[in-house]
């Protein structure tokens, strides 16, 4: 099986999981406790050792495939679109990395629930804020580029008149508009949420 091949299947096998993870974050315009019970219902599906261990292997077959295409096509790649793919493909593969590890520290070594505080607690403390805003919107836009370019690339024919080219910007604009209303959700603007004083430990108090 060819590099592009593993890329790709490991790519759809992360990606079902993602879908299912942003929409896990969409429902924090809900609040707090709904993206936990949401949560808790979604870990009954990827959080085991069977599914668990796939998604890791999935990650490092994602990363390890990813940066090896990067490095061979990121002179070529000329067009828009598979510019994005490039290096929407590079800054995953470096989230997923960070991303990957401080979950599994948090889990294992700093004994917490890998929850929506854990995930917001950077995001909305300062100067924490600077790093992790950024950090998860270009990982979000990231994803959804990623995605719009691979359209891009697979997809031959017009749909409702519609050019895979305009297709693949459709796909981009909804990814823009998902990464703000994800970002909304997850922050304490919206909700004016506390976070729980066992999260301190992640903005270093």
């Amino acid at each position: 099986m060819s590099t592009k091949q593993l890329h790709y299947i490991s790519g759809l096998i992360i990606t079902v999981f993602v879908g299912l993870h942003l929409f896990n974050h969409v429902c924090s315009l809900f609040g707090p406790a709904r993206h936990i019970e949401v949560m808790t219902f979604l870990r009954l599906i990827y959080r085991n050792l069977v599914v668990e261990a796939i998604l890791l292997m999935a990650v490092c077959v994602q990363v390890y495939s990813g940066l090896k295409l990067f490095k061979q096509n990121r002179r070529t790649a000329t067009a828009a679109f598979d510019k994005l793919h490039i290096w929407s493909g590079l800054y995953l593969a470096i989230f997923f990395v960070i991303h990957v590890s401080a979950v599994f520290t948090g889990r294992i070594f700093l004994h917490l629930d890998t929850n929506f505080y854990f995930g917001v607690a950077g995001m909305n403390s300062f100067p924490t804020s600077l790093f992790f805003i950024p950090y998860y919107t270009l990982a979000l836009l990231s994803f959804f580029g990623h995605i719009a370019a691979v359209h891009n690339k697979k997809m031959k024919r017009d749909v409702f008149g519609c050019r895979p080219v305009d297709q693949s910007k459709l796909v981009l604009a909804a990814g823009i508009c998902t990464t703000v209303v994800i970002l909304y959700g997850l922050t304490n603007h919206f909700h004016g949420f506390d976070i729980p004083a066992a999260y301190n430990i992640m903005i270093g108090k």
